[in-house]
């Protein structure tokens, strides 16, 4: 069997226990995210940086009401001096309560609305951190990650804690520790990742179940239409006047 073949195997299993992992947990996400835009919330997501900010955001067939987040702090003061010495570039607990905290401040989320974090490690601070400061402002959050590879890592959040241990509600990707699927003799390290496939599978699952939930309401969601069909672009903005005008 070639490593191609392989893969594909992998990848159905994957997805297999992503089904019997987290399906309880999708349909939850997919609830508390129908009844939020049906009452006038908002679905924002953020990502560490792979796929899932940009899997969901401004996609044909995806849902107009997802928002993305994102922030940094970018300083530019480079001296090799001090560079060669350590001096200066640290992010102190501190640092990072205050960045999220103007983050936040300077979004437009809002009580009740969902955060989706997506974090494959979970270990890092900023992740962790936003999810506790939203929490706090009543946002419900959810946190996609992987708990057999999260669960064996030390975070690095002042609380000692990872992102699945203080959101709402956890989606588990499925991914195995290290992330990678494959190996190969001859091969040091382990190569083809399942985390951002499993990530995507699961958010577009939530998808699913809110288009689902909200059109048995008698209000279904707006979907995004594809600008690459004839008259694409004119469907694609009134698309984007319906959302703005009915707020899901």
């Amino acid at each position: 069997m070639s490593l191609i073949q392989t893969y594909f195997e992998r990848l159905h299993a994957q997805l297999q226990a992503l089904e019997q992992r987290s399906s309880a947990a999708i349909a939850q996400a997919a609830e508390r995210c129908a009844q939020c835009l049906l009452q006038g919330g908002v679905i924002h997501v953020y990502d560490t940086g792979h796929l899932v900010s940009r899997e969901l955001i401004n996609r044909a067939g995806g849902l107009a009401a997802f928002a993305p987040l994102s922030f940094d702090l970018q300083v530019t003061n480079t001296n090799a001096y001090r560079e060669a010495h350590g001096v200066g570039a640290q992010t102190t607990p501190e640092t990072v309560r205050c960045i999220v905290r103007a983050a936040l401040d300077r979004s437009r989320i809002a009580p009740n609305d969902v955060l989706i974090i997506g974090s494959v490690s979970g270990k890092t601070p900023f992740p962790v951190e936003l999810a506790l400061q939203a929490r706090a402002r009543g946002v419900f959050t959810i946190g996609l990650t992987a708990i057999d590879y999260s669960s064996q890592l030390q975070s690095e959040h002042e609380s000692g804690k990872r992102l699945y241990e203080v959101v709402d509600l956890v989606i588990d990707n499925a991914a195995p520790y290290g992330d990678a699927m494959l190996t190969l003799e001859g091969v040091e390290t382990a190569f083809c990742p399942a985390s951002g496939i499993g990530a995507a599978a699961a958010l577009w699952a939530v998808v699913a179940g809110i288009v689902e939930r909200m059109t048995a309401a008698g209000k279904p969601p707006t979907i995004l239409a594809s600008i690459n069909k004839p008259d694409g672009m004119e469907r694609y903005r009134a698309t984007i006047e319906q959302y703005k005008q009915r707020g899901y």
